[in-house]
């Protein structure tokens, strides 16, 4: 493939990529959010487009200074989502706003969790079913106690045995 095969759009993309970088570079004030801003030029381009361009240097800098300001628009709104979110949760407790627990916490909720599933494993097989129906299956007493053929006391002093076992074994 000879020079005459690359569209010239392309063309002057590969002659000014260099400067294009120096030129993000100092708007920026970052080589690495110019390079990127240098990449994401090329992407639009590629395949270029199909209408003849007069001046491919100043498109190539007009489509950057583009994505440029884009990407400065995103990022302000981000940062005002951000702070709205941390003024919303200043009143309440110091609010994560990540979308997963840190890991150390979400280690030591599977350890405790490993803890009560052990403890309830322990329990009588009675005690088990009334304790599965109403916590992890959320029937009422009186729904556990249809369902498992015993009164609605019975569920209550199986419940209270299970919770009681828990909190001496695991604790709160």
């Amino acid at each position: 493939m000879d020079d005459s095969d690359v569209h010239p759009l392309l063309a002057c993309y590969l002659e000014r990529r260099e400067e294009l970088v120096r030129y993000f570079r100092v708007r920026l004030r970052s080589e690495e959010a110019a390079q990127d801003l240098v990449q994401d030029i090329y992407l639009k381009i590629t395949p270029p487009p199909a209408a003849p361009i007069d001046n491919p240097a100043a498109y190539l800098y007009r489509l950057g200074t583009n994505l440029m300001l884009d990407r400065i628009k995103t990022q302000r709104r981000a940062g005002q989502r951000d702070a709205q979110w941390r003024d919303a949760g200043a009143g309440a407790a110091d609010w994560d706003t990540a979308d997963e627990p840190r890991a150390d916490d979400a280690l030591a909720a599977r350890q405790r969790l490993a803890q009560i599933v052990a403890v309830v494993n322990d329990l009588p097989p009675a005690v088990q079913e009334a304790f599965r129906l109403h916590k992890l299956e959320g029937l009422n007493h009186a729904e556990t106690a249809a369902a498992m053929g015993v009164s609605r006391s019975s569920v209550e002093k199986y419940i209270m045995t299970s919770l009681k076992r828990i909190l001496a074994k695991v604790g709160r």
